[in-house]
């Protein structure tokens, strides 16, 4: 598969001549081979892609885009980088798309890869049917001013209260935004810090039966 990123791939177990695709987009810091840890929990009917990010940290691993936090903890996003990587995301999804005759697709992202999910959903709502958007938030300067297509995709949200990376509060905002915008979410909140504990996971594998597609 001739993508501009490096990938893990895994077949449906179920042979499908239109099968679902699920792209999976790790956080700051880590790499392709993260979430797909559990994704032969996931594949009953997905093929799925873990992309890994085009930018190497110094300190190991990769990221969608660089991020700092000043004096006061506020957060500074390179903007540009991350608009960069998600039209990358998005000819890695066309070329997957095209030589695999997939069916819909749905994104699972983590921190970094949720936001960018979130981003790519919101500008392109017509080229994904759901949204697994894992301990991350919505980032104003990566989606449309106005949230007034006809369709979204349907959006599963999780957040841990603990969280020391990404607040809760921030979380929240996307609740609201996508609620008030009459989109379909499910948000919930876990007793956990920043990560995916098993009743997180639980209810994501819960919601994707809900749709069908596990």
């Amino acid at each position: 598969m001739n993508i501009p990123l490096d990938y893990r791939f895994l077949a449906p177990k179920t042979k499908q001549e239109n099968p679902q695709l699920l792209i999976m987009l790790h956080g700051y810091g880590s790499d392709e081979n993260d979430l797909f840890s559990f994704a032969d929990q996931l594949n009953s009917k997905f093929l799925i892609v873990s992309l890994k990010a085009p930018f190497s940290l110094p300190m190991g691993g990769n990221a969608w885009y660089e991020i700092s936090y000043s004096d006061n903890a506020e957060k500074w996003t390179n903007i540009p980088q991350a608009k960069s990587s998600r039209e990358v995301i998005l000819k890695c999804i066309k070329e997957i798309q095209r030589e695999f005759a997939t069916g819909e697709t749905y994104l699972l992202g983590f921190s970094q890869g949720a936001i960018l999910s979130y981003s790519l959903s919101l500008s392109e709502p017509t080229k994904f049917a759901g949204v697994l958007a894992l301990s991350g938030y919505i980032e104003p300067k990566l989606i449309p001013e106005k949230l007034d297509a006809e369709k979204y995709p349907s959006y599963f949200g999780s957040h841990g209260a603990q969280d020391p990376v990404i607040p809760i509060n921030w979380a929240r905002k996307a609740q609201t935004l996508l609620n008030s915008n009459k989109i379909d979410l499910e948000f919930n909140e876990y007793q956990m810090a920043h990560g995916i504990n098993p009743e997180c996971f639980h209810d994501m594998a819960s919601w994707l039966k809900s749709k069908g597609v596990l």
